[in-house]
């Protein structure tokens, strides 16, 4: 794979964010990265596997799940184009907490947990970034709390959509459901009333 192009495609990330990286940590990045492209419904990660190596999803759409004691998978979150995912070495977990899977074919670059750590406590650049990752990451489940607490289905629903408004199109809806923490056939219900079905 053409490193040109993963270098190209990181700087596009960090503009989406409002960061600028100077293209030789990029390239450092990049170095000390692999990549490799997933089958759609191949696993990445699995619940308790040491958590070594976290992942930045290039294209597709990969889904973290938490499997219950009756063997229903429920949906932590999802992994668009630019966002981590096996992400739990990064904050200090021992193995992975939840499934990871690719609900698409997916292109994911992965980093050694260890070398992350050792840019974030040696580069002062990529120290911004893991800040404004960490406030990113913080804000997003800050509200997803919230919209727990105070927020209906169909109002859940609706900020799914405004965040990411490509993955409803694309994630099987039975995902959406248990990340909405609903029944399918209420989030039917729900489309329907919003006539998307």
């Amino acid at each position: 794979m053409d490193k040109g192009f993963f270098v190209d495609q990181l700087r596009l990330y960090a503009s989406k964010y409002g960061l600028t990286v100077s293209d030789e940590l990029l390239e450092t990045i990049v170095s000390k990265a692999t990549f490799r492209v997933i089958s759609k419904g191949e696993r990445l990660a699995f619940i308790g596997e040491p958590a070594t190596t976290a992942g930045l999803v290039l294209n597709g759409i990969a889904r973290g799940y938490y499997v219950d004691r009756d063997g229903n998978d429920i949906t932590r979150g999802f992994a668009p184009e630019g966002a981590l995912c096996m992400d739990e070495g990064l904050f200090g977990y021992d193995g992975y907490l939840c499934m990871w899977e690719a609900i698409e074919e997916t292109t994911v670059m992965f980093l050694e947990v260890k070398a992350v750590k050792e840019l974030i406590r040696n580069d002062n650049d990529f120290k911004d970034i893991w800040i404004t990752l960490l406030e990113n990451g913080l804000r997003y489940k800050i509200y997803r709390e919230n919209g727990f607490l105070v927020e209906n289905a169909t109002e859940r629903y609706l900020h799914l959509k405004k965040i990411y408004p490509d993955l409803c199109s694309k994630v099987p809806q039975r995902h959406i459901a248990t990340y909405l923490g609903i029944a399918p056939e209420s989030l039917s219900r729900i489309r329907k009333a919003m006539k998307e079905e």
